[in-house]
């Protein structure tokens, strides 16, 4: 039986490290294959705030897509997947998600996951919410495989650097995937 894929999508918002972690983590583990979308907003953004290319990601992942391939394989429910995670995730995205708008691979992969019943974990950032974001994520948070994430900072695991805020989201991301990341602290009480 071959590995377990899981589709990482990402859209134009701020938060490349994470989708990073998230590759990193993937490829470190035997069980699993990464298969990643990057909109053509996140190439864009990946390289204003990272200062990197999008080949510098596509390395970490056993597949990528463009998001033009909508005969993909993605595209398809028969497309056998655990689910999705899209870090990070813009509220554009959200909203295409929300309201069933599939105009390219990444949404639409997206789409499938929902109507397979598949996890689709949404590592979404933006700062100030405001009421249009909030009724999306609210509407996609009642869907039961829909978890929202947002991408926010933790300080119980007392991390040392911004890295380990990133992994620990990643890991997050990651959980609901049956994903055990090496270093990720859970809460263990006061």
């Amino acid at each position: 039986m071959g590995r377990k894929k899981i589709i990482l999508g990402a859209s134009g918002a701020s938060g490349f490290p994470v989708l990073e972690a998230c590759l990193r983590i993937i490829s470190g583990d035997a069980d699993f294959a990464s298969c990643l979308i990057m909109s053509d907003n996140a190439k864009l953004t990946l390289v204003h705030e990272m200062g990197k290319r999008p080949e510098e990601y596509e390395k970490y992942a056993d597949y990528v897509f463009s998001p033009d391939e909508m005969g993909a394989g993605p595209a398809s429910g028969t497309f056998k997947t655990e689910g999705m995670v899209i870090v990070p995730c813009s509220m554009k995205t959200a909203a295409g998600i929300c309201s069933g708008y599939t105009d390219n691979l990444l949404l639409r992969a997206a789409d499938v996951t929902i109507k397979e019943h598949r996890t689709l974990a949404l590592g979404v950032r933006e700062a100030p919410l405001s009421a249009v974001h909030l009724r999306n994520l609210y509407e996609l948070s009642k869907l039961p495989d829909v978890r929202i994430i947002p991408l926010m900072m933790t300080f119980y695991h007392h991390p040392k650097e911004i890295e380990d805020m990133v992994y620990h989201m990643a890991a997050k991301l990651l959980e609901p995937f049956g994903i055990e990341a090496k270093e990720y602290r859970r809460w263990s009480g006061l």
